[in-house]
C-alpha cells in the first residue's frame, strides 16, 4: 500500500513541476492546426472513397 502511495505523491509532483505545460496560445495553435489537417484528411477521403465508389459500379455494370 505504500508503494501505491508513493507513486501518487511522484506523480504529483511531476505533474506540478516537472511537466511543461503548453501556453494558451500554443494551445489553441496547436488544435487549430489538428482541426484543419482532420479536414483535409477527411476531404482526401472522401474523394478517394467517391471516385472508387463509382469506378466499382461502373465495372460491376458491365
Amino acid at each position: 500500500m505504500e508503494n501505491l502511495r508513493l507513486y501518487i505523491r511522484e506523480s504529483i509532483d511531476e505533474l506540478l513541476n516537472n511537466v511543461t505545460w503548453p501556453t494558451w496560445p500554443e494551445l489553441v495553435s496547436s488544435t487549430v492546426l489538428v482541426l484543419v489537417a482532420s479536414t483535409i484528411f477527411a476531404l482526401v477521403t472522401l474523394l478517394f472513397d467517391a471516385s472508387s465508389s463509382g469506378l466499382l459500379k461502373f465495372i460491376y455494370s458491365l
